[in-house]
């Protein structure tokens, strides 16, 4: 680990506990990083009780510090499990139910009014817990995912994992038999009238065939792109799994094809292996780099079909921008569509001020925001409309 990490990381690490229960706040933090400045961090045992010793105050967050420490320093998609094991042993178990009385009969001539009474009381209260529901959903789906807990973060992942994506399909150059198409089939003509030696000709007929197109995603994992990446690749292993030909690259400092890796049906085997393999997590970008890369090695064998291209980033590069506008013109022309989801969009006042925002701007075909739930359906649905042939 890059001593230049070290409390970036500690920092990540003191939010992941609080977002998991512990009160580990900022003096905390700064008290790890000092510990840390005192012992060898190269010896696990003592990196370990440093922290112990300064993010842990109450004896029975000690097995939660454990699982959270093991997990989170072996891989970045660790926290995930530890958060996961975290909220299945303090969950508070639901108060008993009530045991229902027997019903006792109304006396002669009394007035029916406390069993409708308490009949509208069920009422509303059912009215007020589906309103409460309706809420909390529309909620959950407006929220940033920068700004959600361990808890909303867990079900944002479980809609993710229930969208489904419908691209488009095109026109191959493959022909179909079809009755009703517009070219005759001369081969299939010739081969039928043989067997009545021509007499008469039955025309056949095909017309273009249609398939869907590939899709293939660049997703930035810098430092800066950290709370949308990781949730993010929840959704883009869900398309890999319903859908073929989907591609998928991770890049911060240099390009990862991470495709075979979410074939895996397990989310979290998946995301852990990507975890392990991608070693650039949460640094800076080399978004020309990555692109290059992209262009030089994958881009004719992945793009010859019409496929659209999701590029996932901010757009702020740690290079000023340089190589982006080239390559991103490359990759577009050798695209169906070239669709850059942005984080920064979901702010009213963002402006084109970063060296790489102003490069990539004239080279794309839409520019898009993915920061919450409505965004990814969104896309979703704008993807299922798509023209390749509609061009900006």
């Amino acid at each position: 680990m890059a001593p230049g990490k070290l409390p970036e990381n500690v920092a990540r690490f003191a939010r992941l506990l609080r977002a998991a229960g512990l009160p580990a706040g900022p003096g905390n933090t700064i008290a790890a990083v000092r510990a840390l400045a005192a012992v060898n961090i190269a010896d696990r045992t003592q990196f370990y009780w440093a922290l112990h010793a300064t993010l842990v105050s109450k004896r029975e967050h000690r097995r939660i510090f454990d699982s959270a420490f093991r997990l989170f320093w072996r891989d970045p998609f660790g926290a995930d499990e530890a958060l996961s094991a975290l909220l299945s042993a303090s969950t508070v178990p639901g108060a008993k139910s009530p045991s229902r009385a027997p019903a006792r009969l109304s006396p002669p001539g009394a007035a029916p009014s406390d069993s409708r009474q308490r009949a509208g009381r069920r009422d509303d209260a059912q009215r007020m817990s589906f309103r409460m529901a309706y809420s909390a959903n529309e909620a959950l789906r407006n929220k940033d995912f920068d700004d959600m807990t361990a808890a909303e973060a867990m079900k944002a992942r479980q809609a993710i994992r229930r969208m489904r994506l419908n691209l488009r399909p095109v026109h191959s150059r493959r022909l179909r038999p079809d009755p009703h198409g517009s070219s005759i089939d001369l081969r299939r003509t010739l081969r039928t009238s043989l067997r009545t030696a021509g007499d008469p000709v039955i025309l056949h007929r095909r017309s273009p065939s249609t398939r869907r197109p590939a899709l293939v995603t660049l997703c930035d994992i810098s430092g800066s792109m950290e709370p949308y990446s990781r949730t993010l690749l929840h959704f883009f292993h869900a398309l890999t799994n319903a859908a073929d030909r989907v591609h998928t690259f991770v890049f911060g400092t240099r390009l990862t094809n991470v495709t075979r890796l979410l074939r895996d049906r397990d989310v979290d085997r998946a995301l852990g292996r990507v975890g392990r393999t991608a070693q650039d997590w949460y640094g800076g970008t080399r978004i020309g780099a990555a692109l290059d890369a992209f262009n030089r090695h994958w881009s004719r064998r992945l793009l010859s079909q019409g496929a659209v291209v999701l590029l996932v980033t901010d757009g702020l590069d740690r290079e000023g921008g340089a190589g982006i506008g080239r390559q991103a013109r490359r990759l577009r022309l050798s695209c169906r569509r070239l669709v850059w989801l942005n984080p920064l969009l979901r702010y009213a006042d963002f402006a084109p001020e970063a060296a790489g925002v102003r490069a990539l701007l004239p080279e794309i075909d839409e520019h898009r925001p993915v920061h919450n739930l409505v965004s990814l359906a969104s896309l979703a649905e704008a993807l299922g409309r798509m023209d390749g042939r509609a061009r900006r």
